[in-house]
């Protein structure tokens, strides 16, 4: 994938297949947005989940392994905040970028280890998400390419580690 400016260079299929595919998990309660935004990450060559709000983040990280965590930061059943702060005391080592119109500068003050990677501000282009991804796992290189999709944990969440 190469992103110049606002243009978009889609992977052939040639390359898809001879490269591991990094998974990567969308959280977004725009159903259009989120849409748009899978859509854009998989025509570039990524496996993508999209989910609604924080509690379907929270499950689909239970069930599955990613690479990547794009989150939104506002919705009604578990903010990005605090979806980042479960993630932390699960131990999971999964890179995050936060998508928002507003920085959460008081939580962050309170609670500096839930930090994303990187945040993306609202209004953002599909060029400046997808270069956010690339940079972010190429930073992340190696962190979860041999986990395995966990299975349903009936106690403790499958911790990763870097």
């Amino acid at each position: 994938m190469e992103t110049t400016g606002d243009t978009i260079h889609l992977q052939s299929e040639e390359d898809r297949l001879s490269k591991p595919r990094k998974r990567i998990l969308m959280v977004e309660d725009d159903a259009d947005i989120r849409r748009l935004n899978t859509e854009d990450l998989r025509n570039v060559g990524y496996l993508v989940d999209g989910v609604e709000d924080g509690a379907a983040a929270w499950d689909a990280l239970q069930l599955n392994s990613y690479h990547l965590l794009i989150t939104d930061q506002h919705w009604p059943k578990l903010s990005g905040v605090e979806l980042l702060k479960k993630i932390h005391d699960a131990n999971m080592a999964l890179p995050v970028i936060m998508i928002t119109d507003i920085l959460p500068k008081l939580e962050f003050a309170e609670y500096p280890w839930i930090q994303p990677a990187t945040m993306l501000l609202e209004p953002y282009s599909s060029a400046e998400l997808l270069r956010m991804v690339k940079e972010a796992l190429s930073a992340n290189a190696g962190v979860g390419d041999e986990i395995a999709p966990s299975p349903i944990l009936k106690s403790q969440p499958v911790l990763h580690s870097q």
